[in-house]
């Protein structure tokens, strides 16, 4: 269960507000963290904590395919995307990181900035417990559960491998 206040975004937030452009040299996750989001929220790292979560609209993550996008937000320890929809590349570097991207229209549309929220990515089920409110994503296929709880594909290949 993932459980953590909302931090709300509207719709095409893009990997350059994400992840600014005048930090591409980092490519550690954690040396980006404190820089995540500063494109749309300059005080966002200073605000939010880890196990918060982000609630999104639509094409959340277009734009350019840059890892250090999903990765800079995991590190920073963001429990959870909602959104209405994600962007296609940004979705599968979420997922190949374990970072949990849940798509829920309502959700995404409903919950307010400040509102706790509680996820459970194996049913997809999706709680303002400020207003009670529930909601319902797609649950995560349990191969994809099993690689988030591994902390992302190269984790999760070295557990299967043997190797970690």
């Amino acid at each position: 269960m993932i459980r953590g206040r909302a931090w709300k975004f509207g719709d095409d937030v893009n990997t350059d507000v994400i992840m600014p452009g005048k930090y591409l040299a980092m490519r550690d996750p954690a040396e980006i963290a404190p820089y995540i989001m500063e494109g749309i929220d300059p005080d966002f790292g200073k605000k939010a904590k880890a196990g918060d979560l982000i609630v999104a609209g639509k094409n959340f993550g277009c734009g350019s395919s840059r890892e250090t996008a999903p990765g800079g937000l995991r590190a920073f320890g963001i429990g959870a995307i909602i959104a209405s929809t994600f962007a296609r590349i940004f979705l599968r570097n979420a997922v190949n990181i374990g970072l949990p991207v849940l798509e829920c229209p309502a959700a995404a549309a409903e919950i307010e900035e400040g509102d706790v929220v509680s996820v459970d990515i194996a049913t997809g089920r999706i709680t303002d417990e400020t207003t009670g409110r529930t909601y319902e994503a797609a649950p995560f296929p349990p191969f994809l559960q099993e690689l988030i709880a591994a902390g992302g594909l190269v984790n999760y290949a070295r557990r299967r491998l043997g190797l970690a």
